[in-house]
């Protein structure tokens, strides 16, 4: 009688949000091991992996995708092989694809091996230099754009412990903007160009750091948005 096949594993890896330097070496190894690569976008994987000397079978899985891509994935652990999952930045699943895949794996597979490399993350970086009172806080992600957004920013305003988001660059003047006109008084820090040469942090009232940005005249990254409403 043949000895059945163990199941895959699939290693959940966090890639840097910026320096290239931030991978650990215990992410470096997984990707280097790993039967293929599932990534939010294979030119931002290629990168990482060229800088590093690794050559890799690597396949798109963002939003639009992650669904269809579960039964693939799954069938590749089924076979006992080992799958990575990457995002464009940071850790998956922190508002960005993942989730849906991992859920999937484990009600396909209870006992299929799923693990954390864990690593970068935008949402703690800029929690760790922002100097606020983190204790207790809640994150949002990405504001709805339109529907339901202008209730969560009323809650935004009366929230007892600070709020995080994250925020586009075209769309970052807009919700500081927002927040004036519900919380003018509010304490908000946001980061942005986390890791990079041009990092910068602005605190100060939300007028405040929208003028700050304007003159300026070029908006750029990715920010992370903190906010502390003064009830």
């Amino acid at each position: 009688m043949e000895q059945e096949m163990a199941q895959g594993k699939l290693s959940v890896i966090a890639t840097p949000i910026g320096n290239l330097g931030d991978i650990t070496f215990r992410g470096l190894w997984n990707l280097k091991e790993a039967n293929v690569i599932y990534a939010e976008d294979t030119r931002v994987i290629s990168k990482l992996l060229t800088h590093y000397g690794l050559r890799k079978s690597v396949f798109r899985l963002d939003a639009a995708t992650e669904t269809k891509k579960a039964a693939e994935i799954i069938a590749r652990l089924e076979a006992g092989e080992h799958v990575a999952l990457v995002s464009d930045a940071g850790t998956p699943g922190i508002s960005d694809p993942g989730a849906r895949l991992v859920a999937a794996v484990r009600e396909a597979l209870p006992e299929a091996k799923i693990e954390a490399i864990p690593g970068p993350s935008a949402l703690t970086a800029a929690l760790s230099i922002s100097g606020a009172n983190m204790e207790q806080f809640t994150f949002l992600g990405f504001l709805p754009h339109k529907k339901g957004r202008q209730t969560a920013l009323k809650k935004i305003a009366g929230a007892e412990y600070p709020v995080v988001l994250y925020e586009s660059p075209h769309r970052i003047l807009k919700l500081l903007k927002e927040l004036n006109a519900v919380a003018p008084h509010a304490r908000v820090t946001i980061a942005r160009e986390l890791t990079k040469i041009h990092e910068e942090v602005l605190v100060g009232a939300p007028l405040e750091i929208a003028e700050t940005l304007e003159k300026k005249k070029a908006v750029r990254g990715e920010f992370v948005v903190i906010i502390e409403a003064k009830n």
